[in-house]
């Protein structure tokens, strides 16, 4: 009798006496479940499993135990053209502990403590978080009706109480919005958050000159068609921070107001006024900061995406139709062209239609929140924003500002259906799906408003994406084999994630056994989609020790091996 284990990419038979028989590299048949096999040989089958050599345990406990250094979950960082999607279930917007939690468990997968430097951030790196904080001058009571608004602010403070887990110090986290002051009533739930957290909140709305210029960072815009240089709220894109950008899930003029347009708030006055008209200054900013001929320029592109057919680009207007919104997109894309974040989120626990406290007529003319329940997030802002603007019930090819991202390589497509999506667990566990797996709520938009449709209206005609004037990336193709990745952390105290890849649909097991071949944990018992997964295991249960992770997927097996150090 003869069983046979893949591990590493590599197939291995052994004998009931443990001798290797033979090897391949293919996958292999394991029809068998290991409880069939005897301990004594699933250890033996085991202990060829490569993985982990022999560890200092002194050395483990100090390096696991001691938080110097936090990094993205490694799967968002290794797939940054991806989406990720988190279902919530929060019953009303009122509920602030709820949505504290939300944002504090979404914070705990996605921000790992490190043990070592390398492209990760020292927990005394200053972080800026940027809230999508909207200015208006006006008191309107209860609170309640301006809520949407904003980002919410307890879904910033569990973010925040996140880091904090991470041994990250309050004074080197810092909330900046070049819209906040502290003279008006927008910043209320903000001032009350920095109280409670002690994060750093200031007034910069003096903008440039009025404020020290130790509270600005410029930097050059080297591809800029409107911008030369752009001053920054210190510490956004300083060398060594870590930008956290969270948007809302909310209309605008520009369509949904999501995260490469929160990222506008990133500029001190009066550069932050990305909406000004073409043909129009920007009044206080320096023309030495601005590309010579850059009216030319937005002209000229505007007239080619016009005939090109970018849908709406021919409602006239300089400050309210296509030539407008030209030049509002080349700023925003100047702007997303140098700014690196961390991570992109749309906080849409509840979604807001209207921008500011006005809304649609059918609403007594205030704006209208809904509880939508999703956070969407991810390393590219544009690709995070194609999917927040399709699940608002929109189609994003009708919005120019993604052609003009495709354009410009700060998207790779259009097409929602083209980017990778995927379900996100609080305990960090991703799943390949599609747009199908998720509701759309319509959100409607003030966004370039043809004739005889509503002042809010869906932006919602269908759209033909082959024949778009966006050039799409050639996505990278997977062999037609299942793949079981090393899992990381290794070792790891208390979580560690699990990367799978299954080339189609098909039951998938994931189970955990320990040394004498017992199994402890069964992670996935279930039919899974095809494409890239991970699943987490957490041992907090569980002692010290190695242990072996088994994936069977449609009567095939892989193997590998897991250290946990407490």
């Amino acid at each position: 009798m003869e069983m046979r284990v893949c591990c590493f990419g590599t197939s291995l038979d052994f004998d009931l006496t443990g001798r290797i028989a033979g090897s391949t590299n293919f996958a292999c048949s394991d029809k068998n479940d290991v409880s069939t096999y005897s301990r004594r040989e699933f250890l033996r089958l085991a202990s060829i499993v490569g993985g982990v050599a022999a560890l200092k345990t002194d050395v483990l406990f100090a390096g696991l135990r001691t938080t110097q250094y936090f990094g993205l979950n490694a799967f968002i960082e290794n797939n940054p053209d991806a989406v990720f999607i988190l279902k919530t279930n929060v019953d009303a917007k009122t509920n602030s502990s709820a949505i504290l939690d939300v944002g504090h468990q979404l914070g705990q997968s996605l921000f790992i403590a490190r043990t070592d430097p390398g492209g990760n951030f020292p927990v005394t790196a200053n972080i800026s978080i940027k809230p999508n904080i909207t200015s208006w001058s006006w008191d309107i009571k209860p609170i309640e009706q301006t809520m949407g608004i904003q980002t919410d602010a307890y879904f910033v403070e569990g973010i925040i109480k996140s880091l904090s887990d991470l041994t990250v110090s309050m004074d080197t986290v810092f909330i900046r919005d070049g819209n906040f002051s502290d003279t008006r009533p927008d910043g209320t739930l903000y001032r009350a958050l920095a109280n409670r957290t002690g994060v750093n909140l200031k007034d910069l709305s003096g903008g440039v000159p009025s404020i020290s210029s130790g509270d600005l960072q410029w930097i050059d815009v080297p591809a800029g068609v409107w911008f030369k240089r752009i001053p920054y709220l210190w510490p956004f894109n300083t060398p060594g921070s870590c930008l956290i950008n969270i948007a809302k899930f909310k209309s605008h003029g520009m369509g949904m107001t999501l995260c490469s347009k929160n990222l506008q708030g990133t500029n001190a006055q009066p550069y932050i006024a990305h909406c000004t008209g073409w043909g129009l200054t920007m009044n206080g900013v320096d023309s030495n900061d601005i590309v010579v001929d850059a009216f030319t320029t937005i002209q000229a592109n505007y007239n080619r995406h016009k005939d090109a057919g970018i849908p709406r680009w021919d409602l006239p207007g300089a400050t309210s139709g296509g030539l407008w919104m030209e030049s509002h997109s080349t700023r925003c894309l100047d702007n997303n062209s140098i700014l690196h974040p961390c991570i992109n989120i749309i906080e849409g626990v509840y979604g807001r239609e209207g921008p500011f406290v006005s809304g649609p007529t059918d609403n007594n003319g205030y704006g209208k929140d809904i509880m939508t329940n999703i956070v969407i997030f991810g390393k590219n802002a544009r690709h995070v924003d194609i999917i927040g603007t399709y699940l608002a019930g929109h189609e994003p090819g009708n919005f120019g500002f993604f052609h003009m991202a495709v354009e410009r390589n700060l998207a790779s497509t259009i097409n929602p259906h083209e980017i990778p999506l995927y379900e996100w667990k609080v305990d960090g566990s991703a799943t390949a799906s599609t747009l199908e797996d998720f509701s759309r709520t319509p959100i409607r938009t003030l966004y370039l408003q043809k004739a005889g449709e509503a002042q809010y209206h869906m932006v919602d005609e269908p759209y033909d994406y082959s024949g778009s004037t966006a050039v799409t990336q050639q996505r990278q193709t997977k062999p037609d084999v299942f793949a079981l990745s090393q899992n990381f952390p290794n070792p790891f105290n208390p979580a560690t994630s699990i990367q799978y890849y299954l080339p189609t649909a098909g039951r998938a097991r994931i189970e955990i056994f320990d040394l004498l071949g017992f199994s402890v944990a069964t992670l996935v018992d279930k039919i899974v989609p095809a494409g890239d997964h991970v699943q987490v295991w957490n041992a907090y249960a569980m002692p010290s020790g190695t242990y072996f992770l088994r994936l069977m997927y449609e009567g095939h097996s892989l193997v590998r091996k897991l250290v946990l150090v407490r």
